[in-house]
């Protein structure tokens, strides 16, 4: 704990631009991630409606995380996490490119026939870029979360570091799908990924331009291995301790309600099909601006948890969230889609070119319930991880790796969500969340306890038994 302190009171005085640095990146995590869900609903649009196929970006995203979860952690004892970062931004802009390519070429190339439709070569090519974009966002990920955590001191004030990140994650995370949804406007069968590709060169563009920023910023590497020294062996891992077992479900878990709320929220809304809301107008762009909402949620609670959470416990916040959107949730499934709300004017309004009229649009209040949970979900991935952690010493970086492979529930949970949707319907397929936000519940209530206390943590500990 001597280390985590003096790292601590070095925040508030030497490594304010490193906390920044780190913050930037914490940004730039969303607005990749969260590209995925509403260009899916261009190709689902493609492919007959098909929200399932749609959802494949961003499982392709999230899937990304299962294969670079435990290197990435090994990169921040080889390389550092500035090289671990800059090696990301690289790899995000290559990711964003080869989605460009797939609005360039291959269209018309046939690689897959089913019964109603025929999926083409630029299909797999956005697939590829996704998945690519997904290893970037990953070792970001892997960066941002400990090394906050480490600037902080760990307990309360790492948590607070971490939820004040979240609130610039959560603006980030708020654009995306409003200026996603504004550049489709209206889908049809001749929307494509052309739509978006003025998102794409600016994504790139801010990918290059952080390469440079961080270039020049100067970051801590505690755990950066010198001189070619070997890893060190311990006798225990994090697989020992049952509160980060259960975290690491958590996290699998947390991450497919995250995305899988929104996500599909913005399929059900976008859908004009007699399956959907039954959105008049431009659904995409309501779809889009409603789905911003959320993660404009996000960036309020986790605003306001980074100024609570020096004094109220992760253990606290993750169970009241959790218990508040298990009520939502099922407030917004057992709520009739005959029951809707006017859209506030300053989201969307259009003006009837006949009658000169400003026409108005309505969206289900079940539309509104999913939104509210962006303040639930805000403090969440902190809340787990905080109290995944502790008491790991030794082994926090190493858990890390872990953490950052179970991100892929991000691409599970909302895939099977939208195979549910498919079958019974887009509100029933909530019942997933709920019972994925029960889970949550019993982690913060019993499975968050520390009960292996007896193992080592520290190498001075250890050496001396």
């Amino acid at each position: 704990m001597a280390n985590n302190t003096k790292t601590g009171q070095g925040a508030g005085n030497g490594n304010l631009i490193a906390i920044i640095a780190m913050f930037f990146l914490f940004a730039m995590i969303s607005f990749v991630t969260n590209l995925a869900a509403p260009i899916g609903t261009i190709w689902g649009y493609q492919y007959e409606g098909n929200s399932t196929l749609g959802m494949l970006g961003n499982m392709m995203n999230f899937l990304a995380y299962l294969f670079m979860g435990i290197p990435a952690g090994n990169l921040l004892l080889k390389i550092g996490y500035k090289k671990t970062a800059l090696w990301a931004m690289a790899v995000g802009a290559i990711g964003l490119f080869v989605q460009w390519i797939s609005s360039q070429c291959g269209a018309e190339t046939e690689i897959l026939h089913t019964g109603s439709y025929t999926v083409n070569l630029n299909f797999f090519i956005y697939l590829l870029g996704a998945f690519i974009c997904g290893f970037c966002v990953c070792m970001l990920n892997t960066v941002v979360n400990p090394m906050l955590n480490l600037l902080g001191g760990g307990g309360n004030k790492g948590n607070q570091l971490i939820q004040a990140g979240g609130a610039l994650n959560s603006l980030s995370g708020t654009l995306t799908p409003l200026f996603v949804g504004v550049l489709i406007g209206e889908l049809s069968k001749s929307t494509t990924m052309s739509a978006v590709e003025p998102l794409l060169w600016i994504a790139i563009g801010v990918f290059v331009a952080s390469f440079i920023v961080i270039s020049f910023v100067s970051i801590p590497e505690p755990n950066l291995r010198k001189g070619g020294a070997k890893a060190p062996k311990y006798s225990h891992s994090p697989w020992n301790f049952r509160h980060t077992v259960l975290g690491v479900i958590g996290i699998f878990i947390y991450v497919g309600i995250e995305i899988g709320i929104p996500g599909t929220l913005n399929f059900y809304l976008s859908d004009q099909s007699a399956d959907g809301a039954g959105v008049i107008g431009a659904a995409s762009a309501i779809a889009g601006a409603i789905v911003a909402i959320y993660w404009l949620l996000m960036l309020i609670g986790r605003t306001l948890s980074s100024f609570i959470s020096g004094a109220v416990s992760a253990k606290t916040q993750l169970i009241v969230v959790s218990t508040t959107a298990i009520l939502l949730v099922i407030g917004a499934i057992v709520t009739p889609s005959s029951a809707t709300l006017p859209v506030p004017a300053f989201i969307y309004s259009a003006v009837d070119e006949a009658t000169g009229e400003i026409i108005t649009a309505s969206v289900p209040v079940s539309a509104y319930l999913l939104i509210l949970c962006g303040l639930c979900t805000s403090v969440m991935w902190g809340g787990i991880f905080n109290l995944a952690v502790e008491g790991l010493g030794k082994y926090t970086a190493q858990a890390s790796g872990i953490f950052m492979m179970m991100v892929v529930g991000g691409g599970v949970i909302p895939l099977v969500q939208q195979v549910i949707a498919k079958s019974a319907g887009y509100m029933a397929s909530y019942w997933l969340i709920v019972a994925c936000l029960g889970y949550l519940l019993f982690y913060g209530l019993v499975g968050s306890k520390n009960v292996n206390t007896d193992i080592p943590v520290d190498d001075k500990v250890e050496d001396a038994l």
